[in-house]
């Protein structure tokens, strides 16, 4: 049976949960609900695990309990244990470079500054493994410093497009499943329709 591994990333803790920096937390457990996956705490990978088989495949979702910038260490001792080769790993991450209501698929890349995906690549030593980014622009393109900015919620009026953004990301994920990672990618990447 072909095992999928969809990791989320994000920060852990109530504080944290409908942050910009969590939009990768916010994908999966959108992909739960939709594939009525339960999630279980794994305290031996420091991470939130949740399962979901259907016939030819399994899928294993994930969030990383690690805090965003140590991702690796947990995805790392994942991916060794259930034997999961790159291009099975898609880790869901937001980005600030892109415009808000954006998604953008890749089958590798670079970190792009991200910390989570740099601790990631670090842990299993490639950056050959596909990506998808949520875009969650920002404030003011000149400034580099955004801390603040990520680690805020997504205001009232965000809702109905992020909303938009979650179901396509979800409808991404399912294509690259069935389809494959360059139909997800001609299909799916750009901006959501508002």
């Amino acid at each position: 049976m072909d095992l999928f591994f969809i990791v989320g990333l994000g920060n852990p803790g109530r504080q944290y949960a409908r942050t910009r920096h969590n939009a990768g937390f916010m994908v999966v457990e959108r992909l739960a609900e939709k594939c009525k996956a339960d999630w279980t705490t794994e305290k031996k990978f420091n991470a939130r695990l949740a399962r979901k088989e259907d016939g030819e495949r399994k899928l294993l979702l994930c969030e990383p309990e690690t805090f965003m910038n140590a991702s690796g260490e947990a995805v790392g001792p994942l991916c060794s244990f259930y034997r999961v080769p790159p291009e099975k790993l898609l880790v869901v991450v937001d980005d600030a470079d892109l415009p808000f209501g954006e998604i953008r698929m890749r089958i590798k890349g670079s970190s792009g500054g991200h910390h989570g995906l740099e601790s990631i690549a670090q842990h299993l030593g490639t950056t050959d493994f596909p990506r998808l980014r949520v875009g969650i622009g920002r404030d003011d393109p000149n400034v580099r410093e955004i801390t603040s900015y990520v680690l805020a919620q997504f205001g009232a009026g965000d809702q109905e497009l992020l909303d938009k953004v979650l179901i396509r990301a979800c409808d991404q994920i399912e294509c690259w499943l069935r389809d494959g990672i360059l139909k997800a990618m001609s299909l799916f990447n750009g901006p959501v329709a508002k």
